[in-house]
């Protein structure tokens, strides 16, 4: 190759390599180094207050009960939340594909609405759903004779109230990456499976599934990273209550660090969050490597 040639292609890629640099790179490298510091609102008046902690903020961290609390509230989201997710995801795309559904293209654009609608906006539309007295779930719930229930208030059902405004909000992404998927599988392995006399459940589970691994993988993966960052949606209907129930790991992590301005402590609760992601995440890669008949995926 040219140098000519190559010249060229830095003039193309250097402008968004800088930015990367100056927006991404600069700041997560000076989050980490912050991360070791006891850096605090008196701090930025007076930098000579600063001062260097080492895995301090680290080992307080570990030692705190509300970190713990916020941790296992998350996992109890993300492990609970994230397969309920994809389960609705998968079969809103298998009905959206099915032959016999019509006019596909608007129920698509219907599902795919709360995608892109404001999630704060959806959230207070949601919290006045979930009001016990006049909330329309309620109302429901009383037809068939059931009582009232509190859902923001009564510490069971707090976060399964914020599980089913997060299903019902982010399905339609995953909808539309599976609807991808499926017609990515070739029709010929469906028509050999009828001819071997496959009913429809055995070409689901021989056919589809298989075919769909890999985007199973992407899936599960981006999920479960989107997930792990719950914040919104406790923010504005909870504000982590009731008694800590739907407190965060990125909810906890504002509190120290933008309301109470610990954000050397705060930093650290950052970089905890992203070594628990990049450690499932790299698991998940290796369940998928280990899978017999499959690719490696890169």
């Amino acid at each position: 190759m040219r140098r000519g040639h190559i010249n060229a292609g830095w003039g193309f890629v250097g402008p968004a390599l800088a930015a990367i640099g100056a927006f991404f790179i600069v700041p997560v490298a000076a989050s980490l180094l912050l991360s070791f510091t006891d850096f605090d609102v008196y701090a930025v008046a007076r930098p000579d207050r600063l001062r260097f902690v080492g895995a301090g903020n680290y080992a307080r961290l570990l030692g705190e009960p509300r970190f713990w609390t916020a941790l296992g509230n998350t996992a109890y989201f993300v492990f609970v939340g994230g397969p309920l997710s994809v389960a609705v995801s998968l079969g809103a795309a298998l009905l959206l594909e099915a032959k016999l559904v019509r006019w596909r293209g608007f129920f698509r654009t219907v599902f795919f609405l709360p995608v892109v609608t404001t999630l704060v906006a959806v959230a207070v539309v949601w919290r006045y759903l979930y009001h016990p007295r006049h909330g329309l779930l309620n109302l429901l719930l009383g037809v068939v004779g059931v009582h009232p229930i509190d859902w923001l208030g009564d510490p069971r059902w707090a976060m399964p109230a914020i599980i089913l405004l997060a299903v019902w909000k982010n399905f339609g992404f995953n909808m539309v990456i599976f609807i991808a998927g499926l017609q990515s599988i070739p029709e010929r392995l469906y028509e050999a499976a009828r001819m071997d006399g496959a009913s429809a459940w055995q070409q689901f589970r021989r056919v589809t599934l298989p075919m769909l691994a890999p985007t199973f993988v992407f899936v599960a993966v981006v999920t479960m990273i989107g997930y792990f960052q719950l914040f919104a949606e406790p923010y504005v209907m909870t504000q982590g209550g009731p008694a800590n129930r739907t407190l965060s790991v990125v909810l906890l992590m504002y509190e120290e660090g933008f309301r109470w301005w610990n954000m050397g402590y705060g930093a650290a609760v950052a970089f905890v969050l992203f070594a628990i992601i990049l450690g499932l995440t790299a698991v998940q890669l290796g369940l998928r490597r280990l899978q017999p008949g499959t690719e490696p995926i890169r």
